[in-house]
């Protein structure tokens, strides 16, 4: 039986052929890695690593090239973000639909003196942007949103929260997880001092690289999270003072960096724009094949308006564990049951402690398997 990849919330499969190819080819090819050499493999590996940093910046309507940062992932960029703007005695605000990749860094900064807030949502997961400014105080150095959730997929309106942080001067960070790839940001006009990015969902790209861009003058006020060798200023043990070394020691990921820049070329061609009307077409097909079905309660948005493709449904009555298991045994159907370590999100959606079983599209999602899934829900849902 054909299986039927679901679960593009938590990693997109598959990936643009070249981004394997490109990956074999370093590790085949050329094996050097950037600023340690200057031997010819070398430059290779460093023009490719700047093409990706350029590529970054030209999805995200970012224009300084050396302040596009690359990471391990999505979640260390965030506590990079975290915990080097955050000092004791400061204030964060964020949303009551986070995931754990900011909720965490944020319990173990509590303990140190750090204070934050969770901007309430509704009962689909949408900010209540008038609760935004009374929640402000003189101490708060950072506004944190996840985009989207990834349990649900409401979008929140970021442009209206990046506008209040600007009038009040307050740094404003997004978490573009369930995002980037599918939905265009601008950096600028969005207000944003920051903004957090995977490889591996959206961009299309392996596991293991992400990328969290910073406005010049917020990036200088960020202390290194971790630091060490970064092959530049080497007759000196001090931190680089200049970006992206500053916040990039060690080895980084080439195999990853490679790899995601061939995704990224392809995206470019594809465009954002493209993707995101792909992805709008088959939520609407999802969501009036869903929406007749007995027994299978949609959790958060029932529009494609304000919202990605990321879909979460309750089975009352029903284990959601043993639902997500006979989806797959049966159907073939793979997809993600649980609380998806954002268990705020869960709470604010009244599905907390049960969970949902979460399906989610990307761009070689296909209208056939939307309808294979729905079919494999009703049959479930029936039993």
């Amino acid at each position: 039986m054909h299986s039927v990849y679901l679960d593009n919330a938590a990693t997109s499969f598959p990936k643009p052929p070249a981004v394997a190819a490109r990956m074999r080819e370093y590790v085949d090819r050329i094996g050097a890695s950037v600023n340690r050499g200057s031997y010819e493999a070398a430059q290779q590996a460093e023009l490719v690593t700047l093409r990706l940093r350029q590529r970054l910046c030209e999805l995200f309507a970012f224009p300084s090239v050396p302040y596009a940062v690359l990471t391990p992932g999505n979640t260390w960029s965030l506590n990079l973000l975290l915990f080097g703007a955050l000092q004791p005695g400061d204030h964060c605000l964020v949303s009551a639909m986070e995931h754990n990749a900011v909720m965490r860094p944020l319990g173990q900064l509590a303990r140190r003196g750090v204070t934050f807030d969770r901007i309430p949502c509704d009962r689909e997961g949408r900010l209540q942007i008038d609760q935004v400014e009374p929640l402000l105080r003189d101490n708060t150095r950072l506004v944190l949103l996840a985009h989207a959730s990834n349990v649900s997929g409401t979008v929140q309106d970021a442009q209206a929260v990046g506008d209040i942080c600007r009038a009040r001067g307050i740094p404003f960070a997004l978490d573009a997880a369930q995002t980037a790839g599918h939905v265009p940001i601008d950096f600028a006009s969005l207000g944003l001092s920051a903004l957090s990015v995977p490889g591996h969902k959206g961009l299309l790209g392996p596991q293991g690289i992400g990328a969290l861009l910073l406005r010049p003058d917020f990036a200088e006020t960020l202390d290194p999270l971790v630091s060490g060798g970064t092959g530049s200023v080497s007759d000196s043990e001090e931190v680089p003072k200049y970006f992206p070394d500053r916040l990039e020691p060690g080895t980084p990921n080439l195999p990853g960096i490679f790899g995601w820049e061939a995704a990224l070329d392809y995206l470019q061609q594809v465009t954002v724009e493209a993707v995101q009307a792909h992805d709008r077409a088959l939520s609407q097909r999802f969501l009036d094949g869903v929406r007749i079905i007995p027994g299978a309660v949609l959790v958060g948005p029932d529009t494609v308006e304000g919202r990605v493709g990321v879909f979460s449904l309750d089975f009352p009555g029903k284990d959601n564990a043993e639902v997500a298991s006979v989806l797959e045994e049966r159907f073939g159907i793979l997809t993600r049951c649980g609380l998806h370590c954002a268990p705020s999100a869960h709470r604010t959606l009244g599905t907390f402690p049960r969970g949902t079983v979460r399906l989610s599209f990307s761009w070689f999602t296909t209208e056939s398997e939307v309808d294979r899934a729905i079919e494999a829900i009703a049959a479930v849902s029936a039993e």
